[in-house]
């Protein structure tokens, strides 16, 4: 199933915040081609390196979060992101949002450092931070509505079943990897377990504050 959209009836201008971070990611994937390998493992989180020197290396928990390994995974990511993440800067913000996403995208980078601390291969990707987004969807929107391009066309299907399908296959993921204690198939999964959850708990910190006020 292929998510190609859902309802913007809460909307009331455009996204500017969720446009800025598709740009930036768009830019940083360009300078990744033109700079190559030396330019990816420089500015990607590799947690046996930033264990070795966190301070040091610290600015690659925010410069991996805006690198990909390939087309395919920059247009997934940011077609994820162009679907769910403006309903969450309408709900937010755009400050509120953005400093959400970052939280996200960092809670899900020590995740996966937690599980594979020795790891020598380089993290890079914007998943964590937009899987924070999708949990964050979920309680935020428990009754949305996602338009999927299915075998039988153009579907709408609850988004807690969209989004719940995709996390139970990276949680599923994510044990086989913890097993491991390694990055399974290149892919780290426990990073998108980390930013789910963390999306999830700051959405329901959310829904009460505003419940509360």
């Amino acid at each position: 199933m292929l998510p190609i959209g859902d309802d913007n009836s809460e909307r009331l201008g455009p996204p500017l915040a969720t446009y800025g971070l598709i740009a930036v990611n768009a830019v940083l994937f360009l300078l990744e081609l033109n700079g190559g390998d030396d330019f990816v493992v420089r500015w990607s989180f590799v947690p046996a390196r930033f264990l070795a020197s966190p301070l040091g290396d610290a600015p690659t928990i925010l410069t991996a979060m805006f690198m990909h390994a390939g087309w395919m995974h920059l247009l997934g990511n940011m077609l994820y992101l162009y679907i769910f993440g403006d309903n969450i800067e309408a709900r937010f913000g755009a400050g509120l949002y953005l400093i959400f996403y970052f939280v996200c995208g960092v809670a899900a980078t020590f995740a996966q450092l937690a599980v594979d601390p020795a790891s020598t291969i380089p993290n890079l990707g914007a998943s964590g931070a937009i899987a924070g987004v999708l949990g964050a969807y979920i309680v935020l929107f428990p009754h949305g509505k996602v338009r999927v391009l299915a075998r039988g066309g153009i579907v709408a299907l609850p988004a807690l079943i969209v989004i719940g399908l995709w996390f139970g296959l990276q949680l599923l993921s994510g044990a086989g990897t913890l097993a491991e204690a390694s990055s399974t198939g290149g892919v780290a999964y426990m990073a998108h377990v980390g930013g789910f959850v963390a999306g999830v708990g700051i959405a329901f910190v959310a829904r009460g504050v505003k419940a509360a006020g």
